[in-house]
């Protein structure tokens, strides 16, 4: 994301500031350099080691938070604070503006570290590790880590906002919940590490602990591989389609980003979200079963054509249905063109027989079909479409998701895509005609 709107980069630059004043060192409380260039060295390079090919963390999280929090129970606010400064201004950046990303995570990391050093230290945890008395040190670590936690979710939630434009009432929802557990197992390494540095054995003995650690970490790089590998997948398959039916390029794309849209609207967890993006991406995979010259007819087609076009939501689901990862998606892509009234296909369901997954994909198709310009049909203006899909709510389409795709436009809007050139005048249907009448609706 090059174009950082205004008030986000303004977010940053405040949120920076606020770092620097926390680096500024207490006046009673020295500062031990030699553990903060410890700590930070083996930060910086663990932080290295977690994107290598090796490792292959692509993640913009800090992979390395027992080393932050393990500083937090060992130093000085300030000097703990200092400890994430050069990992994350060295750390690789995916996306553009580097250095924008760069000084953010710095200063995100800078203020959680500091919240949960002062914590720590105000609840008394550093004389239960000077000591090394564990069960002691136990409530003070776990008040820290929720702060450097809940740190962390204010500033995530108040940058999805501003940069990421998602609504105020859902930019914090669920990221405590989601962080909390991951955060407080790197919290009791941080704690294991601070108890072993301060023991006789030293800085050496603490660096034990992340071997397992570092177990964990590799385990769940090969869960981001498979991943990735799950993506590509898709992109292989959405690619094969785009160039078989070209008057239809970029349409399986815009209908996963609908079909996400209606979902978080409906407030759906981020797992079932993304499986309905893949649904609406994957929809019309069922073409590649169907004879190029039917997908490209200009004219209108006859009815053993039509039955033949009305294949490929089974052939799709032939395609995909083996693809363990998609869950509730392969049902979206048999069951998209079925209708509450029961005049859909292919089985002709009825209401809530129809999966809840096909229903949103059928409302972003059509909306998506409307207002795109293809040599058989002229784009209709947002409003237009939107109004239509309120018509045929009830019978044609699911009335919760209309209202939902409606709310979720009207909030982040949409861009309506060319998907051909328009080189043949357009058949534009009669007006009330209904959605799923129009040429080139099943195609």
């Amino acid at each position: 994301m090059e174009a950082v709107p205004v008030r986000a980069r303004v977010y940053v630059a405040c949120v920076a500031v606020a770092a620097l004043l926390c680096l500024l060192p207490l006046p009673d409380a020295p500062t031990p350099w030699g553990a903060v260039a410890l700590l930070a060295a083996l930060y910086a390079g663990c932080e290295r080691v977690a994107r290598s090919r090796f490792v292959g963390i692509s993640h913009p999280a800090g992979t390395f938070y027992p080393v932050l929090l393990a500083g937090a129970f060992l130093l000085p606010a300030p000097a703990a604070a200092l400890v994430a400064v050069p990992g994350a201004l060295l750390s690789h950046a995916e996306q553009r503006p580097v250095a924008l990303r760069r000084v953010w995570r710095a200063a995100q990391l800078v203020l959680g570290v500091w919240a949960a050093a002062r914590v720590h230290w105000a609840l008394g945890g550093r004389d239960a590790v000077v000591a090394g008395d564990v069960p002691y040190a136990l409530g003070p670590a776990g008040a820290a880590v929720l702060a450097f936690c809940l740190v962390l979710a204010l500033l995530d939630g108040g940058i999805l906002a501003l940069a990421e434009r998602v609504p105020v009432r859902r930019a914090w929802r669920g990221l405590v919940a989601r962080s909390l557990a991951p955060i407080a197992v790197h919290g009791l390494a941080g704690l294991m590490m601070a108890v072993l540095w301060r023991s006789p054995y030293g800085p050496v003995a603490a660096l034990l602990v992340l071997l397992p650690m570092c177990v964990s970490w590799w385990a769940f790089a090969q869960y981001h591989r498979e991943r990735a590998a799950h993506q590509a997948t898709i992109r292989a398959l959405v690619q094969a389609v785009d160039i078989k039916d070209g008057y239809t390029r970029g349409h399986s794309e815009r209908v996963g980003q609908a079909s996400m849209m209606i979902a978080r609207e409906l407030g759906m967890d981020d797992e079932r979200v993304e499986v309905l993006r893949f649904a609406g991406i994957l929809h019309d995979v069922g073409k590649l079963g169907v004879p190029t010259r039917l997908l490209r007819k200009d004219g209108p087609l006859t009815p053993e054509e039509r039955r033949v076009i009305e294949l490929h939501p089974e052939y799709g689901h032939e395609m995909v249905r083996g693809i363990g990862f998609l869950g509730e998606a392969r049902a979206a892509v048999l069951h998209h063109h079925e209708r509450l009234d029961g005049t859909g296909y292919p089985y002709g369901l009825v209401g809530s027989q129809i999966p809840e997954s096909a229903r949103v994909v059928a409302v972003a198709d059509a909306f998506d079909a409307m207002t795109s310009t293809r040599s058989y049909s002229r784009a209709r203006p947002v409003a237009v479409a939107l109004a239509e899909l309120k018509r045929c709510s009830g019978s044609q389409f699911d009335p919760v998701m209309v209202e939902a795709l409606v709310e979720a436009v009207g909030r982040a809007g949409w861009r309506p895509a060319v998907t051909a050139d328009d080189v043949h005048p357009p058949r534009v249907p009669p007006p009330g005609s209904p959605v799923s009448s129009r040429p080139g609706a099943h195609r």
